[in-house]
């Protein structure tokens, strides 16, 4: 209970903090875009169905269908209205009302446990909507604060990985309409993938009447709200922005997709004040990687589906040309981390733990430093650093496996006793 308390103060805190670092800049806040959502057209109706969805793990079926039925009520008094005034559309609130609904219901009916656990569900809502809302803030500041951007450096260095994000903006391109349309609804989807998975891995909240230690919204808030910071540090905007037409004059050229960038001597070039510097890490990557992770204890159909996920996510990412190869790489060492560090909170900190956390802490700092120093180098020498890089990655992915199953070592599927042909068959009767 106290560590719930902290986290609410701690969040509560952060996204007032940002508010007035985004009234600072001129753009609205988290708190500001999610409040006039109560009543005017929401961005993402699917998103506040999934905070909804979150939030009635803590209910039971009766309660459930009266939540999304009053929800969906809402929604359509609101759709009629809006119709009628001849104003924005769009689905939603009646998703965020219900839950605004359900804190007051916590408060004012509710008592003991069954108010705590009614107002986690509550929070665990508010803060996949809220999240959202945070990041837009923080993209807004990113390319406020930050007039030049480092992708010289980024599309020097990957380089060394054969420069995947041309090729793969190849590709696409090739597969037009089909598997620009798939990837754009898997990549602008990857929250609503979130709480799909999350609500499989709470579907027992209800009847235990307690959350598992750690679940899926876990790594996925922790690696939103620290992500970001990474851009603060890193700014990188993408190469279909500094490389393509999507960067207007701004872009440093028009290569991409079809002509790599040359190799030359790198340097921070200027960029508007509009496009996010959202690359470095690759969070998308590093989401993705989060849901193929929670969903390998799922059925078959769900391991499929995370898998399906993380390899639309990556092939999004790179041909539409948002993120770098080495974007990448640095997004999947920073999930592993985040997941690492998560899972050994909830376990209770222990020496493999420490190291594995401290390793990946360790990569992912080497690889940024190498982009940002080196890449020349990198992309002078690719068939050293290529599989360097690679290397650098896979011994993140070897070191999480093996350390996670020292502590699940149940995972593992069970041994079939082999036959003995010399052994008696019995038969029933």
């Amino acid at each position: 209970m106290t560590l719930w308390v902290t986290a609410s103060v701690a969040t509560l805190g952060f996204l007032v903090a940002l508010e007035a670092a985004a009234r600072h800049y001129g753009v609205p806040g988290p708190i500001t875009s999610q409040a006039r959502e109560v009543i005017l057209a929401p961005d993402s109706g699917p998103l506040l169905y999934a905070g909804l969805a979150l939030m009635m793990v803590v209910l039971t079926w009766r309660q459930r269908f009266i939540a999304m039925g009053t929800a969906i009520g809402i929604d359509v008094a609101f759709f009629l209205v809006r119709w009628a005034a001849d104003a924005e559309m769009n689905f939603g609130n009646g998703a965020l009302l219900v839950v605004l609904g359900y804190a007051v219901i916590a408060l004012t009916r509710r008592t003991g446990r069954e108010r705590v656990l009614l107002l986690k569900g509550v929070g665990l809502g508010l803060l996949l909507m809220a999240g959202h809302k945070t990041g837009d803030t923080w993209l807004h500041i990113t390319a406020a604060t930050h007039p030049t951007v480092l992708d010289p450096f980024v599309a020097t260095a990957d380089h060394a990985l054969g420069n995947p994000s041309w090729l793969a903006g190849r590709i696409v391109a090739a597969t037009d309409p089909v598997g620009p349309h798939v990837l754009y609804w898997v990549y602008g989807q990857l929250p609503l993938a979130a709480a799909v998975f999350a609500l499989y891995q709470l579907r027992h909240v209800a009847v235990e009447r307690r959350f598992p230690g750690h679940h899926l919204v876990r790594t996925f808030l922790a690696i939103g709200l620290l992500g970001p910071g990474i851009y603060m540090i890193f700014p990188v905007v993408g190469p279909v922005f500094a490389y393509g037409a999507d960067g207007g004059h701004w872009a440093a050229a028009n290569l991409w997709p079809n002509i790599p960038p040359p190799v030359t001597t790198p340097h921070p070039v200027p960029f508007d004040e509009i496009t996010p510097r959202n690359c470095m890490p690759s969070l998308h990557t590093a989401w993705a990687t989060a849901i193929f992770i929670h969903s390998r204890k799922g059925s078959r159909f769900l391991r499929s589906v995370g898998t399906f996920w993380l390899v639309a996510t990556l092939s999004a990412t790179l041909g539409f040309g948002y993120h770098y190869g080495v974007d990448l790489l640095a997004g999947v060492v920073f999930a592993l981390t985040i997941e690492a560090a998560m899972r050994s909170f909830d376990r209770g900190w222990s020496r493999p733990g420490l190291l594995l956390v401290a390793y990946g802490t360790t990569v992912f700092v080497g690889l940024l430093a190498s982009y940002r120093w080196i890449p020349l180098e990198m992309a002078t020498h690719p068939w050293a650093f290529g599989p360097l890089l690679v290397l650098a990655m896979s011994s993140v992915i070897y070191a999480y496996v093996r350390t996670t199953k020292l502590w699940d070592p149940d995972d593992a599927p069970a041994q079939q006793p082999e036959l003995k042909l010399s052994e008696p068959q019995t038969e029933l009767a």
